[in-house]
């Protein structure tokens, strides 16, 4: 499989660290991290990742609407989000699938099963 480039959106440099070593580690992922949505957006643009994985709740602008804001950018558009939330209940899960997110892991995750899940969202071998 090719070399993928991940960008972790999240504002607890815990997640951040877990996952960027977790993708590293068992997938060989090149990732890198962002601490705001508006800092994500900009790394999406500058680096075009190959899939973003993207926190829910964060301060100022949250998950989806970091999202939204991505999708009315030409240059980060076709990028594939998966939403990070502690928000699992159905009813949360429907609202994020209208969002038009490629999928939804639920935190706290399993670090060394992240990959394997992103994998399998995208649709990707590993």
């Amino acid at each position: 499989m090719a070399l993928k480039r991940i960008l972790v959106i999240d504002d607890e440099d815990d997640i951040r660290e877990v996952a960027q070593l977790s993708l590293e580690m068992v997938a060989g992922w090149e990732v890198f991290t962002a601490a705001s949505g508006s800092e994500g957006i900009a790394k999406a643009e500058s680096h075009q990742p190959d899939a973003i994985l993207l926190d829910v709740m964060m301060p100022d602008m949250d998950g989806p609407a970091t999202y939204k804001q991505m999708q009315l950018g030409s240059a980060t558009q076709h990028i594939p989000v998966i939403l990070l939330t502690a928000k699992v209940q159905p009813n949360d899960r429907r609202r994020f699938a209208e969002l038009g997110v490629k999928g939804v892991i639920a935190k706290p995750f399993e670090p060394l099963m992240l990959a394997s899940q992103v994998s399998q969202l995208l649709g990707w071998k590993f």
